[in-house]
């Protein structure tokens, strides 16, 4: 039924099986007994389906899926055996027959609010806890083959909103006018409508449009091109600011397909752009190419953060790399997956050997403060001899 209705490829049970053997040896490693999965990504990772309930994945043994609402709807998205429950305390009882409730149990620290982990220790009953969360990052961050195919899909939807936006950016029009005729076209290709990121207060919206100054302008959110935002109260993404000949337009925008996010940017212009942006913008370009040449797997991320950072430096523009001021940010590329924020994460200091199967966007970006930025944005998956780009369309500075 869903799949007449919907637009997403159902996670086989082989795969979700796969993903929890891979959790079980890093629960093993960390001395995790059992892991209480309570967060809606995570679930769906390992279940296929985000319906309220817990998983409880035991170190020995089967997965036990307790589900609150919806079941009917759960047994429909779900390959997995789901037990029903009416309130979370059942749980408990269960656990406790099957000899599971021994040991320390591993939970969603980074995320899980702290009501809510008092409420789950009360009601499962276990009294020695660990942070899970690392584990599942870990397991998270190699995609597998049916992972890839869904990233491409939804990488696949940006093609059309990047040429689209070849006609919406004109001298005039505000970021929100261009925003507004581009974001229908990625739903119309199936978009999931949602980008999600991990962690208390990580919020980003599906497009971010700057022409000018607000590409400028920072905000508390990590990224180096944040956007103004039209309220305080989201004060990042795109405004009412109209573009102008020859000064950039960036356009961020995250795919969505059945969970997995993609994150791209291009920079636009109408007419020709304005110096020092020319400058910026081929120096992005140099570090995006350099890194096609040199990225693979076995490679340092420290090693793929200096080599970008040693381009912008020999051209004099360090200080302009990715942001300036208290708005330049430490990385230049971040995991990609069912999270927008996910390992591995690319800067001087998070040492990590790329392998194959990770797949991470890579962002040189420039701003020049109270004028505006420029920048490139591609998602790459490491192979054992190269990068392999997620899209396929042209990321060369777009003339209008």
């Amino acid at each position: 039924m869903m799949e007449e209705v919907g637009a997403f490829d159902p996670v086989p049970k082989e795969e979700l099986l796969k993903r929890m053997d891979g959790l079980k040896g890093l629960m093993a490693k960390s001395g995790i007994d059992f892991g209480v999965i309570f967060q809606n990504v995570d679930e769906f990772y390992f279940t296929g389906t985000t319906q309220k309930g817990v998983l409880v994945i035991p170190l020995h043994g089967e997965p036990l899926f307790f589900l609150e609402k919806s079941i009917e709807r759960g047994r429909l998205e779900s390959p997995l055996d789901i037990i029903p429950i009416k309130k979370e305390k059942e749980i408990k009882e269960v656990l406790q027959s099957k000899g599971l409730l021994r040991g320390i149990a591993g939970l969603e620290l980074d995320v899980l609010p702290v009501a809510a982990f008092e409420r789950l220790r009360r009601n499962l009953g276990f009294d020695r806890h660990a942070d899970l969360a690392p584990c599942i990052r870990e397991v998270r961050m190699v995609k597998s083959p049916f992972e890839i195919t869904q990233l491409r899909k939804s990488g696949g939807m940006m093609a059309p909103v990047f040429e689209a936006a070849r006609h919406a950016v004109r001298e005039g029009a505000s970021e929100i006018d261009i925003e507004a005729a581009l974001i229908g076209i990625g739903r119309r290709h199936g978009h999931q409508g949602f980008l999600r990121m991990r962690g208390i207060n990580q919020e980003m919206t599906l497009m971010a449009v700057q022409a000018g100054y607000t590409g400028a302008m920072v905000t508390y959110a990590d990224v180096p091109i944040a956007g103004a935002g039209i309220t305080p109260a989201i004060p990042q993404g795109s405004s009412f600011k109209c573009v102008e000949r020859g000064i950039p337009v960036t356009i961020d925008y995250g795919g969505g397909y059945n969970g997995y996010i993609t994150d791209e940017t291009r920079t636009f212009v109408v007419g020709k752009l304005a110096e020092p942006f020319q400058r910026f913008f081929q120096c992005a370009l140099e570090i995006i190419e350099d890194a096609m040449a040199y990225v693979k797997e076995g490679v340092e991320c420290t090693d793929v953060f200096a080599r970008a950072y040693r381009i912008a430096e020999k051209a004099s523009l360090q200080d302009y790399f990715m942001g300036h001021g208290e708005g330049q940010v430490s990385f230049i590329g971040h995991g990609i997956g069912l999270e927008i924020n996910e390992l591995p994460v690319i800067t001087a200091r998070h040492r990590r050997v790329l392998t194959e199967g990770m797949v991470f966007a890579f962002e040189p970006k420039f701003v020049l403060p109270g004028q505006g930025a420029v920048g490139i944005e591609l998602d790459f998956i490491v192979r054992k001899d190269k990068l392999e780009r997620v899209t396929n369309d042209s990321f060369e500075l777009v003339t209008v």
